[in-house]
């Protein structure tokens, strides 16, 4: 190690920033065959169903998922433990 090594940036940082971009870029090429409206679908899922449970904003999945010829609208809803809220 030499003196001057303190001066060198750290590699660290930059793999970890470029990490943290490939994972948005996969995030955003996934999204972009998806339809505009499934954000909007999942709030308003979300709405409906803390009217009677009490749910994470991360409970409820809405996702499109191809069978075939077919586009499958996939909705995941998480709920709590009826035994944890007792």
């Amino acid at each position: 190690m030499s003196i001057f090594d303190f001066l060198k940036p750290k590699k660290t940082t930059a793999i970890t920033a470029k990490n943290r971009l490939q994972i948005i870029i996969a995030q955003e090429r996934s999204s972009q065959g998806a339809p505009d409206y499934l954000p909007l679908m999942r709030r308003e899922i979300l709405e409906v169903i803390r009217k009677y449970v009490n749910v994470d904003v991360d409970a409820v999945k809405v996702d499109v998922v191809k069978d075939g010829d077919h586009d499958v609208l996939d909705i995941s809803v998480s709920l709590p433990d009826a035994r944890a809220s007792a």
